[in-house]
């Protein structure tokens, strides 16, 4: 599979399509990329192999997107739009969305926005801190826009800015990024989704919040725990995989 760019409303977003059957388009967590979070994980062959077409992009400001240090660029409601664009650009009806931490948001926002494009969607690693907020983020703002990573004292700062150094990326555009996608929304916001959802987090994962409290407030909504994983081990676990199938297996 090979990285595809298109324009979403001028701002250059790189993507990942392949496979046949019903479309689900995956975005990646914050400071990750379409390779980190779905390639490296064995996500995509997992889907391609359970015959489905598999769309993965990379968010503004990450991987092979473009990347701009305006934090106005970032706005959730701005990220959303690039991922219904790309299905619009694909010429998808409709896909299921599957995002993880950062990229759950981003789901979130797609069905407050674009509902109509989606299928059904998956929230993996993010739970009730979607309401609530997370704490940390400031420091991890401040470690990303130091001279170097020398220069960062006390975690979770450090392990950002050396996982950000590590995937190549624009530590400058990922600190813009993280001053604006944090929001959070409100439970009014998540009762008015109506697509079919779940929502998987580690039983380990002291990021996301509750999952429980987050599926309570959207109707319908399914939550599985993924066992003996915290927020980083959950991405790839099999578990989750399983759980993720069967989810896709039975929506209508």
């Amino acid at each position: 599979m090979a990285v595809e760019h298109f324009s979403s409303d001028g701002v250059d977003i790189a993507f990942l399509d392949g496979g046949e059957g019903d479309p689900i388009l995956l975005i990646h967590g914050f400071a990750s990329n379409h390779v980190v979070n779905w390639g490296a994980t064995g996500w995509i062959d997992t889907l391609k192999r359970d015959g489905r077409r598999v769309v993965a992009m990379d968010v503004r400001g990450h991987g092979r997107s473009a990347k701009l240090h305006d934090p106005d660029r970032y706005p959730l409601a701005v990220l959303a739009a690039d991922a219904a664009r790309l299905i619009d650009h694909l010429g998808i009806p409709r896909a299921d969305v599957m995002g993880y931490s950062m990229g759950a948001r981003i789901t979130v926002a797609m069905a407050l926005s674009h509902q109509d494009r989606m299928r059904s969607m998956i929230l993996g690693g993010m739970g009730y801190a979607m309401v609530e907020g997370m704490t940390g983020e400031d420091a991890i703002v401040a470690a990303l826009e130091a001279p170097s990573l020398e220069d960062v004292a006390g975690e979770p700062g450090r392990a950002y800015r050396k996982f950000a150094e590590q995937t190549g990326s624009d530590t400058l555009a990922l600190a813009a990024c993280m001053r604006r996608a944090r929001e959070t929304f409100t439970p009014d916001e998540l009762g008015t989704i109506r697509v079919p959802t779940l929502v998987a987090i580690g039983d380990k994962d002291s990021v996301a919040g509750s999952g429980e409290r987050l599926a309570a407030l959207i109707p319908g909504a399914e939550h599985v725990v993924i066992p003996n994983r915290d927020h980083m081990l959950a991405t790839g676990d099999r578990h989750y995989k399983a759980a993720v199938l069967d989810f896709l297996s039975r929506r209508p």
